[in-house]
């Protein structure tokens, strides 16, 4: 086996801990929350904002600390967040801990667990570390498989999150998650320095930065709020949710090893126009109908669609900027997304106590479109530049 391949595989194993970790915690933090302490979804979107303000500020200081100080040295700080904030909620259930520990575990819940939804503040260094380990020629069917373990890691986690009560549940996060750091310690990184004062690429920087935005807000509206609204509106219990939660995280991953596909067949912009413009149709059915399967099937089929083209994505910002900038590109693109979806989770919260769960599925749809309209305006011409 290849140095770098042995070093892909340490990696993957890293990343997998951690996810299983999330996909436990995705289902333990809103049962705990609104179950347990009996508090209300406005708290728990609360919560939600404190994770997603924490994980997009943390973010891009990791991406920008990746650059200037070493990828390993880096990866190594920003492991130790999420076994952290789990341990803390293992010890405390004040509400003034799970605030902390929402921050530094970012337990924003604004995109699918391969996505970083949880431990999220890790994800830039991870995909510059995935970037200085692969050739572009490679790069996307790697980041699709990454993102297809983690998630397929994710959904076991879900799953396996009806094996325990809600307070060991967050010892087995914490005991998984500290145990993955343990596969950093061989791996030996490729090391950029870059120019903190200089970024040559930043109008593609910004371009992939306001699309981050609007997509951001967009996720924050609905998809924190996905298990909240079956137990809201269904009133599903933890261990049969937690079903739910595996499936759809089982689904999305195989959808990922679509990726490389989508990107020969349709392209970038394509691909993404096509996957999120039938997420978003799927959605707006939520609230239009109270049929409790066809309810499930939404749940189980959208995060496939948003997230099938995310290896693409990544790939296309990776490629497009200069390689000791990527650290930087990842980071302002994740602070992007989680700081416009903070006021966009404080929002739906706020709807959902009101009991208007309409709207947000509405204002998702609105957002969607214009974000697919600037995918074509940006990146189009870009895209068939380099095809030509």
């Amino acid at each position: 086996m290849s140095t770098s391949r042995q070093y892909l595989t340490l990696l993957a194993v890293f990343r997998g801990a951690r996810s299983v970790a999330a996909g436990i915690v995705s289902i333990a933090f809103p049962y705990l929350v609104l179950v347990e302490l009996h508090k209300s979804a406005f708290a728990l979107g609360l919560l939600y904002v404190c994770g997603a303000t924490a994980t997009a500020l943390l973010g891009v200081f990791f991406g920008f600390l990746a650059d200037v100080w070493g990828q390993k040295r880096t990866l190594y700080l920003v492991g130790l967040l999420l076994p952290l904030s789990t341990g803390l909620i293992f010890c405390s259930r004040h509400l003034t801990v799970l605030f902390l520990a929402s921050a530094l575990g970012g337990f924003s819940a604004t995109g699918s667990l391969m996505g970083g939804g949880v431990g999220g503040a890790a994800q830039p260094i991870q995909l510059v570390a995935l970037v200085h380990l692969t050739t572009s020629e490679h790069r996307v069917s790697i980041f699709s498989l990454f993102t297809f373990m983690s998630g397929a890691f994710a959904a076991l986690g879900a799953l396996s999150a009806r094996l325990f009560s809600i307070h060991n549940a967050f010892l087995a996060a914490t005991i998984l998650s500290l145990g993955g750091i343990a596969c950093l310690i061989p791996i030996r990184f490729q090391e950029y320095r870059g120019n903190i004062r200089h970024l040559s690429s930043r109008r593609v920087i910004g371009q992939f930065t306001l699309t981050g935005a609007l997509n951001g807000l967009a996720a924050g509206l609905v998809v924190p709020f996905l298990i909240p609204f079956f137990v809201i509106v269904y009133h599903v219990p933890k261990s049969e949710m937690s079903v739910y939660g595996f499936l759809a995280g089982t689904l999305a991953s195989f959808a990922l090893l679509l990726a490389p596909r989508l990107e020969n067949t349709w392209g970038f912009v394509r691909s993404i126009a096509l996957t999120r413009g039938l997420g978003t149709g799927l959605l707006l059915l939520l609230p239009l109908t109270h049929v409790f399967a066809l309810a499930v099937a939404v749940y189980l089929l959208t995060p496939s669609l948003r997230v099938m083209a995310v290896p693409v994505q990544q790939t296309a910002l990776a490629e497009w900027v200069s390689p000791d900038e990527v650290g930087r590109a990842m980071g302002i693109n994740q602070v992007a997304r989680l700081a416009a979806s903070s006021a966009a989770i404080g929002f739906t919260g706020y709807m959902f106590d009101l009991s208007d769960i309409g709207l947000p599925f509405y204002s998702y749809a609105v957002i969607m479109s214009l974000n697919i309209y600037l995918y074509f305006r940006f990146f189009r011409s870009l895209e068939v530049n380099e095809g030509g």
